[in-house]
């Protein structure tokens, strides 16, 4: 058996170190990511182990984190792999040396930053990290910051077949326990045990308590537990990232519980400084008594939903066979809604159409949000409405918030959309988000329906989205199409809209091209335009959209009466959808939307006739 293993198993915790890539940033500036100051700074690397030693710490990290060959490849500095390594522990060792005691020296293995690197390509890069700290002489391998549970595991099988050293695995849990990936830290423990670890548990995080939750789940008898997190939740000041000023008592506290709970070691991560250590070491040496004060939970148990939402009417009318009528609005380049809700107050008291959808920033302009004008009609208005949303504006977290507002005021038809491009340029705000594409945005809504986030995280109760997405059957790759297709239909796909169409020969061939009848209901984009020169502009400069030769010569024939041949086109339309589709959506002039009113055909009207809309 090790010395490290002989040491936690005696009972006393060990006291591990603190943050390492703060403190380098903040003494060495310029550095493209902490580790490189294994070869620049290496003193400063050398002091911050010192300072930790020196306020009690029985167990350091290499300053090897981040030096796996992805992530140091991202900083340009995949070349120097080895010698980053090498230099870390050497460096350790000399802090080691400097102290005079027995200190352990731990070789930090983090994530490789990128989940795509998954199964082989995974293991032998883990591994190759893991064979050049053990050949400079480590004492265990601490594998951390882990917030994918078959990453870790990966990470950890890759060690041991190339080393026989004592593993320490860590993960990071929110303050409910839980990984970002929805894996409790209770059930992350169940696996874990069966690695035969040293000891595992939690680091990094949201602060000292949400580690003594995730302790607190994953006890049980025998398990050697491991508690290192952050000081608390990191903020900008600036372009500084700055910590809470979590003090010495604070750290003492949590070192009393995480030693009630079983932690045979107890350190920290980002934001913590050899002053917290000092502390946790204190506590270690007097045998404090846990006060209680920290392991708290501020978040009642979610409530269980008593009966489940009612179907909207778009998805009642479309489940019983009816054709459904939408028209679509775009919300106002201001703060003032009055002239959408009177459009949709119109539409609402034409009988002619049963549903508004909202366009989300059309063109990457910001205007007023789809979602927030689609409440606005919703409420003042009372007609049902598909707003549109892209993913490009916004963050997976923001996107759930204001999912999660919408569904609270009643609206519940979301067709997913990719959106736009923003303009290129080097000027602010030209830049997409883009965390997920449409297909990501489906599944976020399905996972909500299930009663939980993207990554899998119990929320309060489930959702009850009606989700959609486009498809364009005149795409230029229709493979593409087509399989981007499917792929939104096994995402939660329930209903499509199409692209604008002129004609709906495409349509039908498509449908073919999938297998002959649809999968879900579609709606068919019909867009009434009224002058030559706007089909042209459409046809040449509008992405995805396809005027075909015999509509455009129609238009010329037309000359100055465009106006009449685009109704008469848009009706000729709306009768073929009705053998085609489930429904259609009639785009509204741009800056006359009220006149879409005086276009749509009455229900009962069988065959088109012509307008001078």
């Amino acid at each position: 058996m090790s010395r490290f293993l002989d040491r936690i198993a005696s009972g006393t915790p060990l006291v591990a170190d603190g943050g390492m890539g703060a403190l380098l940033a903040s003494a060495v500036p310029g550095l493209r990511c902490p580790e490189e100051a294994n070869l620049r700074a290496a003193e400063s690397v050398v002091a911050v182990h010192v300072g930790y030693i020196r306020a009690g710490a029985d167990l350091i990290e290499t300053n090897t984190f981040g030096a796996n060959r992805p992530k140091l490849a991202a900083q340009f500095l995949e070349d120097e792999f080895e010698a980053i390594n090498n230099a870390a522990v050497r460096l350790a060792r000399e802090a080691r040396e400097i102290c005079g005691r027995e200190v352990f020296i731990a070789g930090s293995i983090g994530p490789l930053g990128d989940l795509e690197l998954r199964g082989q390509d995974a293991s032998s890069l883990y591994a190759e990290q893991a064979r050049v700290l053990e050949g400079r002489g480590v004492d265990l391998f601490m594998i951390e910051t882990f917030y994918d549970l078959d990453d870790l595991e990966t990470a950890i099988v890759a060690v041991r077949s190339v080393s026989r050293l004592p593993v320490v695995a860590l993960m990071t849990f929110d303050g409910d326990a839980e990984t970002l990936a929805g894996v409790s830290a209770g059930d992350a423990a169940v696996r874990l045990r069966a690695h035969d670890l040293a000891a595992f548990g939690a680091n990094h995080g949201q602060g000292p308590t949400a580690a003594l939750h995730a302790l607190a789940e994953m006890r049980s008898d025998g398990a050697k537990l491991a508690a290192l997190p952050n000081v608390g939740l990191a903020s900008m000041s600036g372009q500084r990232i700055v910590f809470p000023h979590a003090t010495p008592a604070y750290f003492g506290e949590f070192a009393a519980q995480a030693r009630s709970l079983g932690a045979a070691i107890i350190g920290g991560c980002c934001g913590t400084t050899p002053a917290q250590i000092a502390a946790i070491r204190a506590a270690i040496d007097e045998n404090a008594r846990p006060s209680g004060s920290l392991l708290v939970r501020e978040r009642e148990q979610a409530t269980e939903v008593a009966a489940a939402s009612e179907p909207t009417q778009l998805q009642q009318l479309l489940a019983a066979g009816e054709f459904v009528i939408s028209v679509q609005l775009d919300p106002p380049l201001g703060a003032n809604a009055d002239g959408l809700i009177e459009a949709a107050r119109a539409i609402r008291d034409s009988g002619k159409a049963q549903f508004v959808d909202v366009n989300d920033n059309p063109r990457a302009r910001a205007r007023m949000s789809g979602m927030m004008a689609s409440v606005a009609i919703e409420r003042f208005a009372g007609v049902e409405t598909i707003p549109h949303l892209t993913p490009r504006d916004m963050t997976l977290n923001g996107l759930e918030s204001l999912l999660l507002g919408a569904h609270a005021e009643g609206v519940r038809n979301i067709l997913a959309v990719t959106g736009d491009p923003p303009e290129a340029g080097d000027y602010p705000g030209t830049h997409g988000v883009y965390e997920v594409d449409s297909i990501g945005l489906v599944e976020l809504m399905t996972r909500m329906n299930r009663g939980e986030d993207f990554h899998g995280r119990t929320i309060d109760a489930p959702t009850s989205f009606f989700p959609g997405v486009a498809v364009n059957p005149t795409a230029d790759d229709l493979g593409l199409e087509a399989d981007r297709f499917n792929q939104k239909i096994e995402a939660g796909a329930r209903f499509a809209m199409t692209q604008v169409l002129f004609d709906l020969e495409p349509l039908e061939a498509f449908r073919d091209r999938i297998g002959g009848s649809w999968p879900i209901p579609i709606l068919v984009g019909v867009w009434p335009i009224r002058t030559y020169e706007l089909l042209i502009r459409m046809h040449n400069e509008a992405p995805g959209i396809v005027v075909p030769e015999h509509v455009q010569q129609r238009y010329r024939n037309a000359g100055a009466d465009a106006r009449r041949v685009g109704g008469e086109l848009g009706l000729e339309l709306l009768a073929r959808a009705h053998e085609l589709a489930q429904g259609a959506y009639v785009i509204a002039p741009f800056r006359a939307p009220m006149n879409v009113v005086e276009f749509l055909p009455h229900p009962s009207a069988q065959d088109p006739v012509e307008t001078g809309s």
